[in-house]
């Protein structure tokens, strides 16, 4: 593991949180992250860049999943897994090249991640069924 410098600059999320929470949410999850880390440092255009970027990743996302005949979860978890591709191994190394950062803790943004997505998967849970 490399060394932190922590006079380097501001805290930021890791790499692998931008991952995760990009495969087991939504892409738009992980660029919120992302984007946090990129006002940090002061550079809150390509910040809303890659939201938007990630909000066109996501709608796609929904809309090629629902055109489905039969809905598939593992083809939304690829899909997930590729925009999270996207943020950590392009957006995170181009704005971020350097490993000399000390990484925010999850848990406040898992948090907030969880309770947003409550309310949808509550909605499914009780949408009718198709036969």
């Amino acid at each position: 593991m490399t060394e932190l410098n922590q006079e380097s600059g501001p805290k930021i999320y890791s790499k692998k949180a931008i991952w995760g929470f990009s495969i087991f949410f939504a892409p738009i999850f992980g660029a919120v992250l992302l984007r946090q880390n990129l006002i940090d440092i002061r550079r809150k255009k390509e910040a809303n860049i890659v939201l938007l970027i990630s909000i066109v990743f996501t709608v796609l996302t929904i809309l090629i999943v629902n055109s489905m005949e039969k809905r598939n979860s593992s083809l939304t978890y690829l899909l997930n897994m590729g925009g999270g591709a996207i943020l950590s191994e392009y957006f995170f190394k181009k704005y971020f090249p350097n490993d000399n950062y000390e990484y925010k803790k999850i848990w406040k943004a898992l948090l907030i991640s969880i309770v947003v997505v409550i309310p949808f998967v509550l909605a499914m849970i009780d949408a009718p069924k198709e036969y």
